[in-house]
């Protein structure tokens, strides 16, 4: 158990939850919603999360990626704490959690209130997510080994996950939400983003040819602050839009959290200490879209 419950990497789980949270807010703000259909929300994010870190510990290790070289954490399978077989397993399970999961949210926050053809097209997102996460390692031709790592995390973290949500709960899209969904999104690329350049030499041996893999260590750095930068120049245009000014003095500490981190990612020389900063960034982006929800 304890072997399964490192491979799930329980860490990345407060990144699967900043979509989520924000994209509630969004649609809390105009009229309070169901908690049931956010705890779903949150449940099957969780276990989409959950279902990609196991695909990837099995995928890197198939592909080669996962080897002595490797700088982050211990995988499960490299070091022979769990099986190939077994690993493979627990990823079926998981995807059938996962799809559960998100049955049951659209029973409750489409089919059940008569939105059926949300629900429809919802089912089809659903998919989309599980083959998503599944083939972003594992697989023939995984896409993350192509450098197509950071359009999904945007995609799926920022577009699916906040706006996905907002819809879950309301049937009314407005495009202004879409700026804080790129914000989200772009700081959980710059969470991969950070992964790659701690793992970048060895990626690169190994044919994994992530972002950062194809920038180089300087020029991974640069896109890294574009990432972060970008993404709270989204999130203070769609504050000061709503006009609330307030709103941007609760965002200031994990604004200056950010600032350190970039700090240190430009005057860092050695890839290992960037795995402590992963975690920095991604509490950061959750703790952007609590305040979002709580002062909405």
């Amino acid at each position: 158990m304890k072997h399964w419950i490192q491979a799930m990497r329980l860490r990345t789980l407060p990144l699967a939850a900043s979509g989520i949270v924000c994209g509630s807010a969004l649609a809390w703000s105009y009229q309070p919603r169901p908690w049931l259909i956010f705890m779903l929300c949150l449940l099957t994010a969780f276990s989409l999360q959950v279902l990609s870190n196991l695909a990837n510990d099995y995928g890197d290790y198939v592909a080669g990626a996962d080897n002595a070289g490797r700088i982050g954490p211990a995988r499960a399978v490299q070091s022979g704490a769990i099986r190939p077989e077994a690993m493979k397993r627990g990823i079926i399970i998981t995807a059938i959690i996962a799809w559960a999961a998100g049955l049951l949210l659209l029973w409750f926050a489409c089919f059940s209130a008569g939105r059926t053809a949300t629900g429809w097209s919802f089912l089809v997102v659903g998919l989309c997510c599980i083959a998503a996460a599944i083939r972003y390692t594992a697989g023939n031709k995984p896409y993350g080994y192509r450098g197509l790592g950071d359009l999904a995390v945007l995609v799926f973290f920022g577009g699916a996950a906040v706006v996905g949500t907002s819809l879950m709960f309301t049937a009314a899209f407005r495009p202004v939400w879409l700026l804080p969904a790129l914000a989200i999104g772009l700081f959980s690329v710059g969470v991969l983003n950070l992964n790659n350049m701690r793992d970048r030499e060895n990626d690169g041996r190994s044919g994994k040819m992530t972002v950062a893999v194809r920038l180089g260590k300087v020029r991974a750095k640069y896109y890294h602050l574009l990432l972060l930068t970008t993404g709270w120049l989204c999130l203070i245009i769609f504050v000061l839009g709503r006009q609330h000014i307030y709103l941007l003095f609760t965002l200031l500490v994990p604004a200056w959290l950010m600032a350190i981190h970039l700090r240190f990612v430009f005057r860092n020389t050695e890839d290992r200490q960037l795995d402590g900063e992963l975690k920095k960034v991604a509490l950061s982006t959750l703790l952007v879209a609590v305040m979002l929800f709580l002062f909405r």
